[in-house]
């Protein structure tokens, strides 16, 4: 005798792509960016002081003034047509590989000007710093990739 099988329908796999709502991730970007001014406001010593030489203080002005802006750019509501859903998470790279970056060629080579830091690995806002930064450019670049992909293009437009 032959066993007859019928073939059980196969319901179809429902992928969720909102497992996470929006506002979480774009919060958590905006307050690792904002941990990240933090980290440099206490590398400084304050926020009346300015880190020497000059340069070096001026940009850790820079890098807080980005910080705050692009964790609002993040959540704020953005004006139709005016601000690309991706660009907060653009700045999001930007601001966390630009610190990462120069922390990096201050410990190893030095920077122009302030040769003290070459081999001070152990400082741990520093190395705090370090970790944040890390942590915004992996959310960041996977923000982008996610957009990529929903729109079917190669890179965010």
């Amino acid at each position: 005798m032959t066993q007859q099988t019928t073939a059980t329908p196969v319901s179809p796999v429902i992928v969720r792509t909102d497992v996470v709502p929006a506002i979480a991730v774009r919060v958590t970007g905006a307050l690792l960016a904002l941990a990240i001014a933090t980290a440099h406001i206490a590398d400084q010593g304050g926020i009346t002081t300015l880190a020497t030489p000059s340069w070096i203080g001026w940009g850790y002005r820079a890098i807080e003034v980005g910080a705050a802006l692009t964790a609002l750019l993040l959540v704020l509501p953005r004006p139709a047509g005016l601000i690309r859903g991706w660009m907060g998470w653009a700045a999001g790279v930007l601001l966390g590989a630009g610190p990462l970056l120069g922390y990096l060629i201050s410990r190893t080579i030095g920077l122009p000007g302030d040769h003290g830091d070459v081999g001070n690995w152990g400082y741990w806002v520093g190395t705090v710093s370090l970790f944040i930064e890390a942590a915004l450019i992996v959310l960041s670049l996977s923000m982008l990739l996610s957009h990529a992909a929903r729109r079917g293009q190669p890179w965010p437009r």
